[in-house]
C-alpha cells in the first residue's frame, strides 16, 4: 500500500510504502485502544459503591417485617400470661374443692345440716339487670373468671370462720354446763336439804349430795373450770374446789387422793380425785356441793344422775 504525503505548499510530494503486516498491526492497535477504554471504564463503574435507595416499596417491606416481629412478641407474651392464669385457675379450683369438702364435713359434725351452711352449691346472687345498648357483647375474660372464683373462695372462707366460731361457742357452752356425773359407780346415799345428821341425829341442813362408792372410785369434774382450792379443809377432809365461771363453783369432799392442784385447768369429765372417807365421814363416799353466786344450790338440778 502506497501513501502520498505532501510536504509543502509548492506541491512537493513523498511516497510512503506500507506492507501488509504493518497495516494489520496498525488496525489491531486502533481496535484495541477503544476496547481497553471501555473495559477500564466498566471496571471503575462496577467497583464503585452503589447508593442505597430507600424507595417506598423498601420502606413498606421494612415496616411489614417490624409489625410481624412486634405481633410475634405480643403473641408470645399473651400466651405466657394465659398459661399462668390457667395454672392459677387450677390451683383455685383445687382449693375451692377442699374448702367445700371441709365445710360439708364440719357441718355434719356440728349437726348444722338445716341449710344455714351449704357448701355443695354456689351462693345465691341476683338483682335487676341494667341494660346498656351501647355495650357490645363480649366473650368472658379469663381474669374475670379468676376473680369470680376468688370471690367464691372468700365466701367459703367466711362461712368456715363463722362455723368455727359457732362450734367453739357451742363447745364452751357445753363444757360450762355442770351436767357430768361425778362418779360412775355407787348411788346417792343422802340428798340435798334438811335431814337427820348421821353423827348427832339432829335435824340439820345438808348442802350437797352424797354418793356412796367403794374407796378409790374415780371422781370426775362435772364441768370445765379452774381449781381454786386443793387440800385439807376441816370437816370436808381432802377437798377440791373448782370455779366454772358465771358465779358457779363445785366442791368435792372426803376424797382419798387429789389428782390435781390449785391453778390447774380441768375439762368436763376429767378425773380429779378418788373416793375416800377423810374428814367428818361415816364411810367412803363423795360429798358434792354446787354454789351459785356464793349460795349452795341443789346439785341434782345440774348434774347427770344416770
Amino acid at each position: 500500500m502506497n501513501i502520498i504525503i505532501l510536504t509543502d505548499r509548492h506541491g512537493a510530494a513523498r511516497a510512503l510504502t506500507l506492507s501488509l503486516p504493518v497495516l494489520l498491526a496498525a488496525g489491531a492497535a486502533l481496535i484495541a485502544v477503544p476496547v481497553m477504554v471501555v473495559v477500564l471504564t466498566w471496571s471503575v463503574l462496577t467497583d464503585a459503591p452503589q447508593p442505597i435507595l430507600n424507595t417506598d416499596a423498601d420502606l413498606a417491606w421494612q415496616e411489614t417485617l417490624t409489625d410481624v416481629e412486634v405481633e410475634d412478641a405480643t403473641s408470645n407474651e399473651s400466651q405466657a400470661q394465659l398459661e399462668h392464669m390457667t395454672q392459677q385457675l387450677a390451683r383455685l379450683q383445687t382449693r375451692l374443692m377442699r374448702l367445700d369438702a371441709l365445710g360439708e364435713r364440719l357441718t355434719e359434725l356440728a349437726d348444722m345440716s338445716d341449710g344455714e351452711f351449704d357448701f355443695s352449691n354456689d351462693p345465691g346472687m341476683g338483682g335487676p339487670e341494667l341494660l346498656n345498648n351501647s355495650l357490645e357483647h363480649e366473650s368472658p375474660d379469663v381474669q374475670l373468671v379468676l376473680d369470680k372464683l376468688a370471690d367464691r373462695i372468700d365466701s367459703r372462707t367466711q362461712q368456715l370462720k363463722l362455723l368455727e366460731e359457732l362450734m367453739v361457742n357451742r363447745s364452751v357452752d357445753s363444757n360450762a354446763l355442770l351436767d357430768f356425773k361425778p362418779v360412775h359407780q355407787g348411788h346417792i346415799s343422802s340428798g340435798f336439804g334438811r335431814r337427820s345428821d348421821p353423827m348427832t341425829g339432829r335435824i340439820a341442813m345438808h348442802t350437797g349430795l352424797d354418793f356412796a362408792a367403794p374407796r378409790g372410785t374415780p371422781i370426775f369434774a362435772v364441768g370445765a373450770g379452774v381449781v381454786t382450792f386443793a387440800g385439807r379443809n376441816g370437816a370436808y377432809g381432802n377437798m377440791l374446789e373448782i370455779s366454772h365461771g358465771d358465779g358457779y363453783k363445785t366442791r368435792y369432799a372426803h376424797a382419798q387422793t387429789l389428782d390435781i392442784k390449785k391453778g390447774d385447768l380441768v375439762s368436763k369429765g376429767q378425773q380429779v380425785a378418788t373416793v375416800g372417807s377423810t374428814g367428818r365421814s361415816t364411810g367412803p363416799h363423795l360429798h358434792l356441793e354446787v354454789f351459785r353466786n356464793g349460795m349452795a344450790v341443789n346439785p341434782a338440778r345440774y348434774i347427770a344422775l344416770k
